[in-house]
């Protein structure tokens, strides 16, 4: 269980917003408030992970993980309370995650929400996953919008303009299978532990990035899209014509895979930067917000510090803790929606598919996951 440091000290009567977080494996809740300057304050923010219960299978069972979230629930809403040292009679709203997500998981969060809000009779808000990863920037750096957003998680890979509370503009998202995907299924591949993603990066700090040449997908088109099957395609491919594999082979597969990964995306976003320096030329702070566990990879932060130092973009990226899955992000998205008037009805549902831009068309061959993105 993880206990980021808080930020203390709320003004006196501030609104506190109790945020519930369980749309895959981690079990998380939060209390978010403002201080007496207007600026946003965690005063907790309790996350349990369940790696292990989910190690033995390289992935996440959402059987498991539901049974896990039912039988952690209680337990950190409570922590989540003293850790932040309010009770919950000072609590003046519950935010819950509603989707996008598995659904076992999101049932459990969002019912547990639900009633803490009935039983002491206080404004429910349902909170978009991902609106949570948007606003992130806001809390922790109080960004003015619009901002460019780069959201980069196990199961979403999207560029995003966020022009306000609720307006996001999706300008590429991946085609089949997400960043975060990607890294995970190389991992498996190459018989890397759970969760992939880290332990790819460990093991291609050790290896040779040219050694292997493995594609860029859709590197120089227009379109802003992603695709990463066609380079865990080829991780496989390469591996199968040198098995059995050694440990420097497989150093050398995760170097030139996350080489390949960083590549594409320097390429991606350098289109978007220039498209959104473009559309907004006077802005004064003009700033590529990054998102999501995939954001902690050193190769991709330092490509995406490059390609914004290019375009004379800020990048900012919050602290890991606050990109991967969490629980303040979805009480300050709550607390956001809440000072807007935007509260839901106990009976809104949850949406384990529910796009952020619910206006941009569906793409032909979007990947499973990546379509509730």
């Amino acid at each position: 269980m993880s206990r980021p440091t808080p930020i203390p000290h709320p003004a006196p009567g501030a609104t506190l917003v109790l945020g519930l977080e369980t749309s895959c494996d981690e079990t998380a809740a939060s209390v978010v408030g403002r201080d007496a300057d207007g600026r946003a304050v965690i005063l907790s923010n309790v996350v349990l992970s369940q790696v292990e219960e989910h190690a033995a299978f390289g992935g996440v069972v959402p059987e498991i993980a539901a049974r896990a979230h039912t039988q952690a629930i209680g337990g950190i809403v409570r922590a989540a309370l003293e850790e932040a040292g309010v009770p919950l009679d000072d609590i003046s709203a519950v935010a819950a995650t509603t989707g996008p997500g598995l659904v076992g998981g999101l049932i459990v969060g969002a019912m547990t929400g639900k009633a803490i809000a009935a039983s002491r009779g206080l404004p429910f808000v349902g909170v978009n996953h991902l609106e949570g990863h948007a606003l992130t920037p806001r809390l922790t750096d109080a960004l003015a919008y619009p901002y460019l957003l780069l959201l980069v998680s196990g199961g979403h890979t999207q560029i995003l303009l966020v022009a306000g509370l609720g307006r996001y503009e999706r300008w590429g998202t991946t085609i089949d299978d997400a960043l975060g995907e990607a890294f995970d299924k190389t991992a498996k591949l190459l018989e890397l532990p759970h969760p992939g993603g880290p332990n790819v990066e460990r093991m291609a700090a050790g290896g040779h990035p040219a050694r292997f040449i493995l594609p860029r997908p859709l590197r120089g088109e227009k379109r802003l899209d992603f695709s990463f099957s066609g380079l865990k395609t080829a991780v496989r491919q390469a591996a199968q014509a040198h098995a059995p594999l050694s440990e420097g082979d497989v150093a050398d597969l995760c170097a030139s895979f996350q080489a390949a990964a960083a590549d594409t995306v320097r390429d991606r976003v350098t289109l978007a930067l220039a498209r959104y320096r473009t559309d907004h030329p006077g802005l004064a702070d003009p700033v590529l917000a990054v998102a999501g566990g995939v954001a902690a990879n050193g190769a991709i932060r330092a490509v995406l510090a490059d390609a914004c130092a290019r375009h004379g973009v800020r990048l900012v990226s919050p602290p890991l803790a606050l990109c991967t899955d969490n629980a303040a992000m979805i009480a300050y998205a709550g607390l956001e929606r809440l000072e807007a008037g935007l509260i839901d009805a106990m009976s809104a549902p949850v949406r384990p598919r529910w796009p952020l831009d619910e206006t941009a068309a569906p793409l032909v061959g979007f990947g499973k996951r990546g379509a509730k993105a």
